[in-house]
């Protein structure tokens, strides 16, 4: 089970994902990769290409992750700008930063050439747009960073010269996109055929060396011994130093139909703060498709996720008016890093565990970096971009931002201690959760279409901050670290690896719903 469970299914969800078997005995392997989505599936594919023998292992079907949940905009510039990279890396780390990123998208390119890929690959051209006449200027300056990042062919883009660019802004060169799932479906393909070891529907709860060993442990009891691993599940599940450095947002996405010829087939995005917007085009055969993302929010932080569904319509109608009615709507989670960097390579606490995370919003891109990283690590290699990525890196940009990032998740610490949500279980209707008290604790209660009610702890599992419910996705969301769970409190996404307890105490009422008669499952 992984996030593939929530509500929302977006247009990428329309291609079928391979069926792959359960491991069924316990197993040894060269290399055991956890995460089946970009970062794990491309980083399994260049250890292979090295001569390793590897096995790869999801929670759930392959690239159902939150690879299905992007808009797949393949680019090397930044909507976090190449000024503050500069100035939080200095030149030097943000010309490694722009080779390591344009070098993922090479990649990306040259295994579809190479494995005959039909995933709608092209290169197109990106463009940065100001969101507000004031961010013209800031923009010229991003224009300046660009070039000491090292990035050609840059150049500035009049207002108008772009369907939909209503102000003046930054033209990137030789960005691309594709169709993600169509290109990792492709990708299986190719490794299967390469003899790698695949298996869905495994849920890896502990992770340990041993014995010169990286040992894993299943939640059905079955146990992977591993010369080396890769955690590449978004977020790390294993205790690392990341989870303070990085901050869970969640991000909205819409697609419509669009005649042909009516929109430029470019990556847009814009430099509206904090809830910025990006479009992309996705050829169709009688139409294309118009996917515009934004809106962005601090994971838990709101549970408006309809709301800003509607306002990205809103915004995109006011540009492309030949836009038709919306086909799908749905959301992902990213991880924005202190210092604009991903994480990636040995985690700090292991010897031969490595990491990837911190996408800021490029994960594809950042996954793509991280297979040629982690291919050269893991070999003994060097590698020019490794200094930069490393998990165990200080923190340059200052310990200012992400304590107050941290902060603000440190307050859902406290929350235990307020009013829930609703006043009791009486008030939450079928198909919706809330968080209640019960007892004088927090209880995360979930009330099926069917009018069953569940009662879990509003605990997180992972560091103890309390849930909140996202009633777009129909789950719950942990504001600290961006775990998150079933209506029922099973795991959909670490870093948590454990479901929510049940609620052993007995509700403040009598155990049935007097409106339903239906039980209460604790």
């Amino acid at each position: 089970m992984n996030v593939e469970g929530e509500r929302s299914r977006s247009l990428w969800m329309e291609t079928p994902a391979p069926q792959l078997p359960r491991l069924a005995r316990d197993a040894e392997i060269d290399v055991l990769v956890i995460g089946a989505g970009i970062a794990g599936l491309t980083t399994a594919y260049q250890l292979m290409q090295r001569g390793r023998a590897v096995m790869v292992v999801d929670r759930g079907h392959f690239g159902r992750g939150m690879t299905a949940r992007t808009t797949a905009h393949l680019t090397f510039a930044t909507d976090d700008f190449y000024r503050e990279l500069i100035r939080a890396h200095g030149k030097d780390g943000a010309r490694a930063w722009h080779a390591s990123q344009a070098a993922a998208v090479d990649l990306f390119e040259r295994i579809a050439q190479q494995e005959a890929i039909d995933c709608d690959f092209k290169r197109v051209p990106g463009v940065f747009m100001a969101a507000d006449d004031k961010d013209v200027g800031y923009l010229r300056l991003e224009l300046e960073a660009a070039h000491e990042a090292g990035v050609e062919g840059a150049a500035w883009q009049k207002a108008g010269e772009v369907p939909g660019m209503a102000r003046d802004g930054v033209l990137f060169p030789r960005q691309a996109r594709f169709h993600p799932l169509q290109f990792l479906n492709g990708l299986i393909l190719a490794l299967r055929r390469r003899g790698a070891l695949l298996f869905q529907d495994c849920e890896i709860v502990e992770l340990e060396e041993r014995s010169g060993a990286v040992v894993a442990s299943t939640a059905d009891g079955r146990v992977i011994r591993a010369r080396q691993a890769v955690v590449a599940t978004n977020a790390p599940f294993v205790r690392s130093p990341v989870h303070a450095r990085q901050a869970p947002y969640r991000s909205y996405v819409i697609a419509a139909p669009v005649p042909r010829g009516t929109c430029a087939d470019v990556l847009l995005w814009d430099t509206l703060e904090p809830a910025y917007h990006y479009v992309r085009l996705q050829p169709g055969r009688a139409h294309d498709l118009l996917i515009v993302g934004g809106e962005d929010h601090k994971s838990g932080a709101h549970d408006d996720g309809e709301l800003r569904i509607r306002k990205l319509e809103t915004w995109a109608r006011a540009r492309w008016p030949a836009m038709g009615r919306l086909t799908h709507a749905w959301s992902g989670q990213v991880y924005e890093p202190a210092d604009y960097v991903g994480f990636i390579g040995r985690s700090p606490q292991h010897g031969e565990v490595y990491l990837v995370s911190g996408d800021s919003g490029q994960g594809l891109t950042t996954g793509g970096a991280a297979a040629l990283i982690l291919a050269d690590l893991m070999n003994d290699a060097d590698n020019p971009w490794a200094r930069l990525y490393a998990p165990s890196r200080p923190m340059h940009r200052g310990l200012g931002e992400y304590l107050k990032e941290n902060l603000g998740a440190a307050k859902h610490w406290l929350d235990a201690a307020g009013a829930g949500d609703a006043p009791d279980t009486d008030h939450i209707p079928p198909g919706d959760g809330a968080l209640v008290k019960i007892g004088g604790k927090p209880v995360a209660a979930y009330r099926d279409e069917a009018g069953e009610l569940f009662l879990r702890s509003a605990i997180c599992t992972h560091a103890g901050c309390t849930v909140r419910w996202n009633d777009f996705e129909g789950c719950w969301d942990c504001p600290c670290h961006g775990s998150q769970f079933a209506p029922d409190g099973q795991v959909l996404a670490g870093p948590a690896v454990r479901p929510l307890e049940a609620h052993t105490a007995e509700p403040a009422r009598k155990p049935h719903d007097r409106s339903t008669g239906r039980g209460v499952r604790l």
